[in-house]
C-alpha cells in the first residue's frame, strides 16, 4: 500500500508539472489474467467492456495457417504437450483450451475486428525460435500476416507489427515500409536499446517496466521513438508507466484498468 500511495502522488506531480499528450492500454492477449487469453471469447468480452486496444501474438501452423497463441507448446492453455508449429490446421481446430474455448486463428480475429471502429491492435510475430523458424522461413511469415492484416484490418484501425525477432523486424522495415514496427525487450528502456531501435528503423520499443525510468523513455521520445512499458499485472504497474511518460502500456487487466480510470479520473488522456 505505501509504494501504492508513493507512486499514485509522483504520478500527481507528474501530471501537473509535465505536459503529456496521453496513454493507450492494451489488453495483453486480450487480458489474460482476466479472460481466457487469445481466444475470441477473449476479445469479445473485452470489446463488450469498452477494451478496443489489445496485443496479440501469431504462430505459424504446419501447414501454412496462422493461429493466435503465444506459447509454442499447448502444454499451459491446453493441456496438450505438443507444439503449434507440429499441427495442421485442422488438427489445431480440434483442440480446445483448458476453459472449452476453440484455438483462434488470424482469420477470424480479423472477420472479429472488421467492423470495429476506434481500433487499436499490436500483432506480435513470434518468429524468434530459430529451430522453429529459420533464417529461410521469416520472408514468406513475414509476407503471409502482413497481407492478411493488412486486407481485413479496418481502414481507419491503428496498428502495428511487433517483435522479439530482429529478422522479422528487418524484413518487414525493408519489405514493407508502411508497417508500423515495434521492437519487444525484456530489457529496461536504456539508451543501448534506443540505438538498437534506430538500427533497426523501428518507429516503437517495449521496454521492461521494471528499472525503466523517466530519464530513458524521454532519451526515446527525443530520439523521436514511442515507448510501451510491460507487463502491466496490477493497478500500481500502470501508475508507474504513466509516470514514466510511456505512451502504451500493456496490462493483464484491461477491465479492472478501466473501471479504475473511470472512478479515478486520470488527469491526461487513456485510451482503452
Amino acid at each position: 500500500m505505501k509504494r501504492f500511495l508513493t507512486i499514485a502522488v509522483l504520478l500527481l506531480c507528474a501530471t501537473l508539472t509535465f505536459a503529456q499528450a496521453g496513454a493507450i492500454m492494451l489488453g495483453h492477449r486480450g487480458g489474460r489474467n482476466e479472460q481466457d487469453e487469445n481466444t475470441l471469447a477473449a476479445f469479445r468480452n473485452a470489446w463488450a467492456a469498452g477494451i478496443h486496444s489489445f496485443e496479440t501474438d501469431m504462430r505459424l501452423s504446419k501447414d501454412g495457417a496462422i493461429i493466435i497463441a503465444h506459447d509454442t507448446s499447448l502444454l499451459r492453455t491446453c493441456g496438450i504437450d505438443k507444439t503449434v508449429e507440429r499441427l495442421t490446421a485442422k488438427e489445431l481446430r480440434k483442440i480446445k483450451t483448458k476453459q472449452g474455448n476453440p484455438l483462434l486463428f488470424l482469420d477470424d480475429l480479423l472477420d472479429f475486428f472488421k467492423d470495429k471502429k476506434g481500433l487499436y491492435v499490436e500483432f506480435e510475430m513470434k518468429t524468434e525460435e530459430t529451430n522453429l523458424y529459420p533464417d529461410d522461413a521469416i520472408a514468406a511469415y513475414c509476407d503471409k500476416v502482413y497481407a492478411m492484416i493488412k486486407a481485413k484490418i479496418p481502414a481507419d484501425a491503428n496498428w502495428s507489427l511487433t517483435s522479439f525477432d530482429e529478422r522479422a523486424l528487418a524484413y518487414q522495415h525493408a519489405h514493407h515500409p508502411d508497417a508500423v514496427l515495434q521492437l519487444i525487450t525484456g530489457k529496461p528502456c536504456s539508451a543501448p536499446v534506443i540505438s538498437q531501435a534506430k538500427k533497426l528503423g523501428v518507429q516503437r520499443i517495449a521496454c521492461w517496466l521494471n528499472s525503466s525510468n523517466r530519464r530513458d523513455v524521454k532519451l526515446a521520445h527525443d530520439n523521436g521513438l514511442q515507448v510501451n512499458l510491460w507487463p502491466g499485472s496490477k493497478l500500481e504497474d500502470t501508475l508507474l508507466a504513466l509516470y514514466m511518460g510511456a505512451d502504451f502500456l500493456c496490462t493483464d487487466v484491461p477491465i479492472a484498468m478501466k473501471k479504475y480510470f473511470e472512478e479515478h479520473p486520470p488527469y491526461f488522456p487513456v485510451r482503452f
